[in-house]
C-alpha cells in the first residue's frame, strides 16, 4: 500500500526513528503504526545483537542529585563514536536514564534496566536508540551516594563525573566546598576517601613496588622494610582524598580545607565515573 508523507513524519515524530526506516516499517505493517512501531523496535534489537561485540568506548557521564540534595546517582551511557556522543539527542537520553535512576531508587546498572521510561522498560529503550542510532549503546557504569548533602560535578564535557557525599546538611557554603572537592577529586582521582578505607590489595601491590623499586636502586636489605613504609606513607597522603593537598590551596590539606569552611565538615563517601 501507498505510504504518504505525513503518515512516515507521524511515526518519525512518535519513535524518533530515520525517514528512510520509518517508511520502510510502515510498508512492511501496511500502514498499522503499532505494528511498525514494534518492527522498528525488532530491528533495534537486532542491531543491539550485531553490535554486542563492539566497543563501545566513547559517550558521557551525567552525575545528578534528587530535590532534597540527599542522593546522587553517576551514570555512564557508553557508544562507539564522539560523533554520537557529542549529539544532543544522546546526552539529553542520557540525563533521562540517570533521572530515572533516581527517581526510582536504583544502585546498580542491572536494576536499571527493567525501570519503566515512556512506557518501556530502559532495556527495551536503550534497544530503541540502538536501532535509531547504529551504534553499541549502553550504561556501562552506574555509582551512588547516600549522605547528609550530596554534590554533583560533570568534568570535561561529560567525560567525568563526581558525586560527593558531605556530612553536614545541604547549605551554600557545604554546595561550595562539596563543588571544590569534586573537582579535586575529578583532576586527583583518589583511591578512596581516608588511608583507613584503602583496599589491602592496594596496599600490598603499592608495597610491593616500593620493595622492587628500593632494591633495584642498591639498598641494604636491613633498611628495605622502613623505606618500603616510607613509600606506602608518601602513596597514602597523596593518593587519599583528605591527605592530598587541596589544589586550590597547596598549603592545606582536603580535610583542612573542609574544616575551614564548617567545623566538623567533611567527606563521607565520593564516585568517580569516567570514560
Amino acid at each position: 500500500m501507498a505510504i504518504t508523507a505525513a503518515e512516515v513524519n507521524k511515526l518519525r515524530k512518535m519513535t524518533g526513528a530515520g525517514l528512510m526506516d520509518c517508511k520502510k516499517a510502515l510498508q512492511e505493517s501496511n500502514g498499522d503504526f503499532e505494528a511498525a512501531i514494534d518492527y522498528l523496535r525488532k530491528k533495534g534489537q537486532k542491531v543491539a545483537a550485531k553490535r554486542a561485540d563492539r566497543e563501545a568506548t566513547e559517550g558521557v557521564v551525567i552525575a545528578k542529585t534528587n530535590a532534597a540534595q540527599n542522593k546522587g546517582v553517576v551514570l555512564y551511557l557508553s557508544c562507539e563514536t564522539d560523533f554520537v556522543a557529542k549529539n544532543e539527542d544522546f546526552i539529553s537520553f542520557a540525563e533521562q536514564l540517570t533521572t530515572a535512576a533516581l527517581e526510582n531508587g536504583v544502585s546498580s546498572k542491572e536494576e536499571l534496566m527493567s525501570v519503566s521510561l515512556d512506557g518501556l522498560t530502559v532495556k527495551e529503550k536503550l534497544d530503541e536508540q540502538v536501532g535509531k542510532i547504529g551504534e553499541k549503546i549502553e550504561v556501562s557504569e552506574l555509582e551512588t551516594v547516600n549522605a547528609e548533602a550530596v554534590v554533583p560535578y560533570i568534568h570535561a564535557n561529560y567525560k567525568v563525573g563526581v558525586l560527593v557525599g558531605l556530612n553536614k546538611d545541604h547549605s551554600a557554603d557545604v554546595e561550595a566546598a562539596g563543588k571544590d572537592v569534586a573537582m579535586q577529586i575529578a583532576a586527583m582521582n583518589p583511591v578512596s576517601v581516608s588511608s583507613a578505607d584503602v583496599d589491602d590489595s592496594i596496599l600490598d601491590k603499592e608495597r610491593e613496588i616500593g620493595r622492587e623499586k628500593a632494591l633495584a636502586e642498591g639498598k641494604p636489605e636491613h633498611i628495605v622494610d622502613k623505606i618500603v613504609e616510607g613509600y606506602v606513607k608518601k602513596f597514602l597522603k597523596e593518593n587519599t582524598l583528605l591527605s592530598q593537598q587541596f589544589v586550590k590551596d597547596s598549603s592545606v590539606s582536603i580535610e583542612q580545607y573542609l574544616q575551614s569552611v564548617t567545623d566538623g565538615l567533611t567527606v563521607t563517601a565520593f564516585e568517580r565515573v569516567s570514560l
